[in-house]
């Protein structure tokens, strides 16, 4: 099992030093409250090599204590919940996914690890050493019967959506997945908190809102072929029910609620494909992306980060930070070469067949046929829809270190 830490990349202390420009995103008129959010790229610390010394867990481990992660979200963050629910109906229970880390499918949308995979070693190794030695699972999925959950709960479902599948079908946008919607994983925390009870343990542990509500505007742009001007009129329904979902999780116990925006979907090889055109002078950015669908993400973000300031001057007392998957994303396309990616397939996908961004709806990542190319590692798509493994890892990283000086627990203290 290749561990997560030993890619071709550079090492990330060298990663941290490299600079980045700040561009402030344009409000939409929607949302004119909304205080700018930071820009494509944020400039992080620099870094030395010696900052992970045992000085500095033990600083960790009294002033910033996790004890435990309950995500909450789709197909970004889902370490099995889907494929437990329907194994046949979601390709991700198919080989190649999961080759790159587990060398069998889990569930898990990528060739390897997510995100929250990262987030949660990353911690155990810096705060908990002896926990990561004794080799406690990853976060475990909820509907995974007589799992291990003492370091949380991964409720989050591969396809779900934060509005319930009832309200997209109203609107034409169908759930083809899962029924799973946030308000039923929240239904599920709740009852694993009353039934373990483990509400009143919850101060010392991290709740992870999302990502989630992507998979609203996938069903409507790419099902419904809802125009983005009829996707931004549902954006508010959207927000209310990420608002809601933050405050029931503080009304279970939660201090420190992490909410994740949107990527850059016009990024995407799926949105490539389907939205392709021939007029590239106006219709995409530098990156060669699609500029009004990733517009919309920026919109859908900056209303996101408006409506999380909102929920601070509810809740004075605990901490709700938004990360941003955006720039982390972003970050990788302005630094593919110093990253150790591929230039010329930085909008392909490594697992899939056809056309310019190698992505054909008909004929998806683990279907019989569909190659995989030679090193996913020089590749930031997966299969057209996700990210592969060694993309998940660095975006990661970048938000570890956005938001940890923000987590209220000393950090300014720790050399981060």
């Amino acid at each position: 099992m290749t561990a997560a830490w030993n890619s071709p990349t550079p090492p990330l202390f060298l990663i941290l030093f490299f600079p980045f420009l700040i561009q402030v995103l344009p409000m939409a008129a929607h949302c004119q409250s909304i205080i700018a959010a930071g820009g494509v790229e944020n400039m992080l610390a620099a870094q030395d090599s010696q900052r992970h010394s045992s000085g500095d867990a033990q600083l960790l481990r009294r002033m910033c204590k996790f004890d435990s992660i309950y995500q909450l979200g789709d197909s970004i963050a889902d370490t099995g919940n889907r494929i437990i629910e329907n194994s046949l109906g979601t390709l991700c229970s198919q080989f190649p996914y999961g080759e790159t880390y587990f060398n069998e499918p889990t569930g898990r949308c990528s060739n390897g690890l997510l995100m929250i995979d990262y987030v949660d070693l990353w911690w155990r190794q810096r705060v908990d050493p002896a926990a990561q030695e004794a080799g406690l699972p990853f976060l475990n999925p909820y509907l995974k019967n007589d799992s291990d959950f003492s370091n949380g709960v991964n409720f989050a479902v591969g396809g779900a959506t934060a509005l319930p599948t009832s309200v997209l079908a109203a609107i034409g946008a169908i759930s083809p997945s899962t029924n799973s919607s946030l308000d039923v994983q929240l239904d599920w925390m709740s009852s694993f908190f009353n039934t373990t009870g483990r509400a009143q343990e919850l101060k010392d542990a991290l709740f992870v809102v999302g990502e989630i509500g992507g998979n609203d505007f996938n069903y409507a742009f790419l099902g419904a072929e809802k125009t983005i001007e009829e996707a931004k009129s549902f954006v508010p329904d959207v927000i209310q029910v990420i608002n809601d979902a933050v405050r029931r999780v503080i009304k279970y116990g939660a201090r420190r609620v992490v909410v994740p925006g949107n990527f850059p979907i016009g990024c995407l090889p799926v949105y490539l494909t389907a939205f392709k055109t021939n007029n590239r002078t106006t219709t995409y950015d530098e990156f060669n992306c699609l500029k009004d669908l990733n517009g919309f993400a920026e919109y859908f973000n900056e209303c996101l980060q408006h409506a999380i300031k909102e929920l601070r001057n509810e809740n004075p007392d605990t901490v709700i930070l938004y990360a941003d998957y955006y720039n982390a994303s972003k970050w990788l396309f302005r630094n593919v070469l110093f990253l150790g990616f591929d230039p010329e397939s930085l909008m392909k996908a490594c697992c899939g067949v056809g056309g310019e961004h190698n992505y054909d709806s008909a004929r998806p990542c683990g279907t019989p046929g569909v190659e995989v190319c030679a090193d996913p590692d020089r590749l930031v798509s997966w299969d057209g829809l996700h990210f592969t493994h060694k993309a998940y890892i660095l975006m990661a990283k970048w938000v570890i270190h956005d938001i940890l000086p923000q987590l209220h627990c000393n950090a300014s203290s720790i050399e981060i």
